[in-house]
C-alpha cells in the first residue's frame, strides 16, 4: 500500500458493483473522498473498482482500497479503532463470504459454502450488535454489509432463507439499511436502480440466466460465469490483478516501457555508516536478539532475522536509506548455567556461541549492517543512562519480592528457568514469566506445582529487595502512543491482539533486577550486588549494538520525526516490544524513536510436532548446512510457509514438492527456456522488440504483479510477496507456451520478428524476476542476473514494469537454476531430523540397568557437593566444577528415564 503521505486522485468503479458500494459506503460517510461511478456497456467493460493515487500507483483489491481511505482519510469513521478484528473480517470477507456469495447468485441456490458462512457471522452476531464493535459499526460492518446486499434483493430467493434462518444477521442488516447514509450509498453506487442495478451487474440481461428461476444448485454454471465469479471474488490467478485488460492499461503500461530504465529511480550506493538522511524515508529495522545459548532452529530463524532481512533487502531496492541492527542477548540465568556445564566462563560461552549464531546467519545470506552482542561496555552505560532518568522521574519503586531458590542448583532461578500449572489456564507447562497458551503474564512464584527446568527439583520461596518499573503510571501514555502506532503504522494482528490485551487487563509495576552475577549492573546504592532482567535490559541492546556500529547512534534512536522503526519477531515477543520497551523509553521523558511498525509470527512447527534439540527433532541452523542443500532453497521455502497469520510447519515432503515444481519446473525451466532460446536462435543477443498486443498485455499483467508484490512487502505480507513472484514466472511460461517461439524462428521474417520481441519481453521478464527474487534468494538473484548480463541499474524496484536489456544486449551462459530433490532424499532427511525413539523389549531392560547405575553416580555426586558446601573451604571453581558434574548426571538420568517411559510431548520452541 502507498504510503500516508500520498494524495488520492481518486477511486472509480462500474455502477452496480458490490466492491463499488463499501467506498460509496464510505464516502456518505466522509464527502472529501473521491468517488467516480462508470457505466458498463458490456462484460468486457467491468473492470475491478480501482484507487489511484498521485504517484500514479494504482491498487484494485477493494478491501486494501477501503482500508487506505479509512486511515487517511479518517473523518466520520474515527470509531474504527480495533483493527486487528477488523483486519480479521476483511480476509474473512473477501477468502469466504464474497466468493460464496458471488456462486450462489448465478445458480440462485445457497452453496454449503454460504450457508457456512452465515452460520459462522450469525454466532458471532448473536453476542454483538455489530461484527467489531457492541454499538457502533465499523469497516467490517461496511464490507460485510455491502457483499450481503446482493442477496437480499428481492429478485433473489435467498432474502426469505436469512430472514427465517438467520435473525441476528436480518436484523443487523436492517439496523444499517435504515441509516440514510447506508441507504444513499445504494442508490449512489447503483445509478438509482436499488437492488436490481447490483443484480443485475452479476447476472446481466442475456445471460442466459433467469433472475427469478434456477437451474438449480446441483446445475453447472457456464465456463463464462465461472470466470467471472472467479475474477470478480478475487480468485483469479493473480489475487491483485482483474482478468480484463482496457486499452487505457495498455497505453499506461506501454507509455512506462517505452520511456524506459531513464525515467525510473537510480539504486542507492550504501556506505558505512549509514545514518539519517533529512527529508528521506529512513528505515531503522531490528529483529529480536537470540539468546546466545540457543542454538537457532528453522522456525527461529524465520520468525526474526530471516523476515527482517527479506524486508531489509526490499527497503534497499526500494531507495529506502535503511539500517538493519541485530546480535545476540547474553546476559542472564541461561548463560552462568551453560558456563558450568561447559566448564567455561559467561565470557567464554557467549564468545563461542556468538560465533556460532554468526556462522548460521552468514549461511542463511541474512543481511546485517551489524550484528553485535549485548554484553558490551556500550550496553551498560545506555541502560544504566536509561534507567536513572526513569529513576531521576520517579518511575522506580523498591519492594521486597519472594523468589524461587532451587537449592538443587544452589540458584535463584529466573522466570525462564521455572514451569508449572498456569494459575490462570491450568496449562501444565506454563513458563515463569508467560503462559504460551493463555498469553497471561505471570510472576514465577504463582505458578502451582513449581519446577526448576534445569533439574526439575521443586524450588523454594525465599524473599530478596528489588527495583521496579512503575508501568501502572505510564499506562496513560502507553496507551495513546499504542492507538497511535497501530493507526498509523502496520501492525500484525497478533501484535495487535496481544497489545491491546495487555492494555485492556492495565499494567502493574514489573521487576526489573535479578540476584544474577552475569548481567548490566544496577547502579543504585543497596543494589549493586544485582543485575538488570533480561527482558528490561535486552531491548536496550538494539541501541547498544546501533551505538557499537556508529558514535552517531542518537541520529537514529533519538529522531522520531525523521526515523521509521521497524521490528520483527514471534509472538512470544511482542509484549515486550509493544508494552515493556516503549513504557522504558517513554518513561526517560526523553524523545526517544518508537516503534511504527511491527511483524509477528506466529509459530512454524516440524513435521507434526516441535522443534526439539534434546531430543533431535527438526533441523536446526547448523544442521542445515549439513545438508548439502543451498541456503537460497531453504529460505525460499521457509517464506513459501512463513506463519503469517497462524502456525505452520516444515514438511520434508512438501519442501522437495515446493523444489521440485514451483523453482525447478516454474522459475528455473522459465528463466533457463528463455535464454537458451535466445542463445540458440539468436547468437545470445536480446532481438528486436516490437512488441505484439498480446506481448503487451503481458506486460500489464507483469505491472500489475509486480504492483502486488509492492503492496504485500509494503504491508509484510512476505509469503503473498513471494507468490507474485512465481505468478510473473507463470505469465512468462504461458506466453512462451501459447506463442510457440520455437517455431516462429522456422518461419517467415514477420514470424521471426514475432519470435524475437516475444524473448527479448521475456529476457526482461528474468531480469524483473532477478531483482524482486533478491530479498528472498540473494544468490540465485546473482546467479540469473550473471546469465542475463544484467546491469547493476537494474537493482531498483520501481512501481513500473521497463526493460533494462535493450536490443543487442550480450547475454552469458545459461545454466540450470535448481537440482531436483527425490523422494528418496527427502525420506532420507526425514528420518535423519526424526529425533530418537522410544526402546522396547531388550533395550528396555538395558535402559533399566543403566539408569540404575546413573541413580547411584548421582547420589554420589550429590553427597560429594553437600560435603564441599558443609566444609566452607572450597573454591568456588571448585565447587562450580563439582556442580557441573553433578547436574550432567541428572541431565543423563533425565534423558535415560525419558528413553524408556512415555515421552512426554515436546513443548513449542521458539
Amino acid at each position: 500500500m502507498a504510503s500516508n503521505s500520498e494524495s488520492v486522485d481518486g477511486v472509480s468503479g462500474c455502477y452496480g458493483d458490490p466492491d463499488v458500494l463499501k467506498v460509496a459506503v464510505l464516502k456518505e460517510l466522509n464527502p472529501t473522498i473521491k468517488v467516480t461511478f462508470r457505466k458498463c456497456t458490456d462484460e468486457n467493460s467491468k473492470k475491478s473498482v480501482s484507487l489511484l493515487l498521485s504517484n500514479g500507483f494504482c491498487v484494485t483489491a477493494a478491501n486494501e482500497i477501503c482500508r487506505y481511505l479509512v486511515k487517511k482519510e479518517g473523518g466520520a469513521v474515527v470509531s474504527l479503532r480495533d483493527w486487528a478484528l477488523i483486519d480479521y473480517w476483511l480476509e474473512w470477507e473477501a477468502i469466504s463470504l464474497k466468493p460464496a456469495i458471488l456462486s450462489s447468485v448465478i445458480n440462485n441456490s445457497p452453496s454449503d459454502q454460504l450457508l457456512s458462512c452465515l452460520t459462522q457471522l450469525e454466532s458471532h452476531l448473536t453476542s454483538n450488535q455489530k461484527i467489531v464493535s457492541c454499538n457502533e459499526f465499523s469497516l467490517a460492518d461496511v464490507v460485510v454489509w455491502s457483499t450481503l446486499l446482493v442477496i437480499q434483493s428481492p429478485e433473489s430467493k435467498l432474502s426469505s432463507n436469512i430472514a427465517r434462518d438467520y435473525p441476528k444477521i436480518a436484523q443487523w442488516y436492517r439496523s444499517l439499511a435504515r441509516d440514510s447514509r447506508f441507504s444513499s450509498a445504494v442508490w449512489a453506487a447503483s445509478n438509482d436502480k436499488g437492488f436490481e442495478g447490483f443484480y443485475d451487474f452479476i447476472i446481466p440481461s442475456g445471460s442466459g440466466k433467469s433472475k427469478s428461476t434456477t437451474t438449480g444448485g446441483k446445475g453447472q454454471s457456464s465456463k463464462a460465469e465461472k470466470e467471472r465469479t472467479q475474477s470478480a471474488s478475487g480468485l483469479s490467478p493473480s489475487s491483485s490483478t482483474g482478468d480484463m485488460i482496457g486499452q487505457a492499461d495498455i497505453d499506461k503500461a506501454m507509455a512506462h516501457w517505452n520511456e524506459g530504465p531513464d525515467a525510473a529511480p537510480k539504486p542507492r550506493l550504501h556506505s558505512h555508516p549509514i545514518l539519517p538522511i533529512p527529508g528521506e524515508r529512513n528505515v531503522l529495522v531490528t529483529s529480536a536478539l537470540p539468546y546466545v545459548n540457543n542454538v537457532p532452529h528453522l522456525g527461529n530463524i524465520i520468525g526474526c532475522v530471516l523476515s527482517g532481512d527479506v524486508f531489509v533487502r526490499y527497503a534497499r531496492l526500494r531507495n529506502y536509506n535503511t539500517l538493519y541492527v541485530c546480535g545476540t542477548d547474553e546476559y542472564g540465568t541461561a548463560t552462568e548455567v551453560k558456563a558450568v556445564k561447559e566448564g567455561l566462563t559467561p565470557q567464554q560461552i557467549c564468545d563461542k556461541y556468538y560465533a556460532l549464531h554468526s556462522e548460521i546467519y552468514e549461511w542463511f545470506n541474512v543481511d546485517f549492517d551489524i550484528f553485535g552482542r549485548t554484553s558490551t561496555p556500550q550496553q551498560t552505560q545506555i541502560a544504566q543512562d536509561i534507567f536513572w532518568h526513569l529513576y531521576d522521574r520517579d518511575l522506580i519503586k523498591k519492594d521486597t519480592v519472594d523468589q524461587l531458590l532451587c537449592t538443587s542448583c544452589d540458584k535463584y532461578l529466573a522466570d525462564r528457568f521455572v514451569e508449572g500449572i498456569c494459575p490462570f489456564c491450568a496449562y501444565p507447562d506454563a513458563r515463569g514469566d508467560q503462559c504460551d497458551k493463555c498469553g497471561k503474564l505471570i510472576n514465577a512464584v504463582e505458578l502451582k506445582s513449581p519446577r526448576c527446568s534445569i533439574c526439575s527439583s521443586t524450588p523454594v520461596v525465599k524473599q530478596s529487595n528489588h527495583l521496579f518499573l512503575d508501568l501502572e503510571k505510564l499506562q496513560s501514555p502507553v496507551f495513546d502512543w499504542a492507538q497511535k502506532s497501530i493507526s498509523e503504522g502496520v501492525w500484525s494482528q497478533n501484535a495487535q491482539f496481544i497489545t491491546k490485551s495487555w492494555l485492556r487487563d492495565g499494567l502493574k509495576p514489573r521487576c526489573i533486577t535479578r540476584d544474577l552475577k552475569w548481567g548490566t549492573p544496577v547502579p543504585l546504592e543497596g543494589y549493586t550486588d544485582k543485575v538488570f532482567y533480561v527482558w528490561f535490559d535486552a531491548p536496550i541492546g538494539y541501541i547498544s549494538i546501533t551505538a557499537c556500529y556508529t558514535d552517531q547512534w542518537e541520529k537514529w534512536w533519538k529522531n522520531p520525526e525523521q526515523v521509521q522503526l521497524y521490528q520483527f519477531m514471534a509472538k512470544d515477543n511482542v509484549p515486550f516490544h509493544t508494552v515493556v520497551f516503549p513504557s522504558t523509553l517513554i518513561g526517560t521523558g526523553v524523545d526517544y524513536s518508537l516503534l511504527n511498525h511491527i511483524s509477528s509470527t506466529e509459530y512454524l512447527n516440524y513435521e507434526d510436532g516441535k522443534f526439539s534439540k534434546s531430543r533431535g527433532v527438526g533441523v536446526f541452523g547448523n544442521n542445515a548446512v549439513e545438508t548439502g542443500i543451498p541456503a537460497d532453497i531453504y529460505r525460499f521455502y521457509l517464506l513459501y510457509v512463513r506463519p503469517e497469520s497462524q502456525d505452520s510447519a516444515f514438511s520434508w515432503s512438501d519442501f522437495v514438492m515446493k523444489n521440485n515444481s514451483e523453482l525447478l519446473n516454474n522459475l528455473g525451466n522459465f528463466v533457463n527456456r528463455t535464454l537458451s532460446f535466445i542463445k540458440s536462435s539468436f547468437d545470445s543477443c536480446i532481438p528486436v522488440m516490437t512488441l505484439s498486443h498480446d506481448d503487451s498485455v503481458i506486460v500489464v499483467k507483469v505491472t500489475q504483479e509486480l504492483q502486488g508484490y509492492i503492496e504485500c512487502l509494503e504491508r509484510h505480507k512476505q509469503r503473498d510477496g513471494l507468490k507474485h513472484i512465481l505468478a510473473i514466472s507463470r505469465l512468462g511460461n504461458g506466453h512462451i507456451q501459447a506463442h510457440k517461439p520455437w517455431e516462429l524462428v522456422k518461419g517467415d521474417k514477420n514470424q521471426k520478428l514475432l519470435a524475437g520481441s516475444l524473448l527479448g519481453l521475456c529476457a526482461n521478464i528474468c531480469c524483473l524476476i532477478s531483482v524482486l527474487l533478491q530479498p528472498y534468494m540473494p544468490s540465485i538473484s546473482k546467479e540469473i542476473q550473471n546469465q542475463l548480463q544484467a546491469p547493476s541499474e537494474c537493482n531498483i524496484i520501481w512501481d513500473y514494469f521497463v526493460p533494462y536489456l535493450p536490443t543487442g544486449h550480450k547475454i552469458g551462459q545459461p545454466l540450470p537454476l535448481f537440482k531436483k530433490i527425490d523422494d528418496a532424499t527427502a525420506n532420507e532427511l526425514k528420518k535423519q531430523f526424526s529425533g530418537q525413539k522410544q526402546d522396547t523389549g531388550a533395550s528396555s531392560a538395558m535402559g533399566e540397568s543403566s539408569k540404575s547405575k546413573l541413580e547411584a553416580e548421582l547420589a554420589k555426586q550429590a553427597e560429594v557437593v553437600r560435603s564441599l558446601k558443609a566444609s566452607g573451604s572450597a573454591t568456588k571453581e571448585t565447587l562450580d566444577a563439582e556442580i557441573a558434574k553433578l547436574l550432567e548426571l541428572k541431565k543423563q538420568l533425565g534423558i535415560s528415564g525419558a528413553s524408556v517411559g512415555s515421552k512426554k510431548k515436546g513443548k513449542k520452541t521458539k
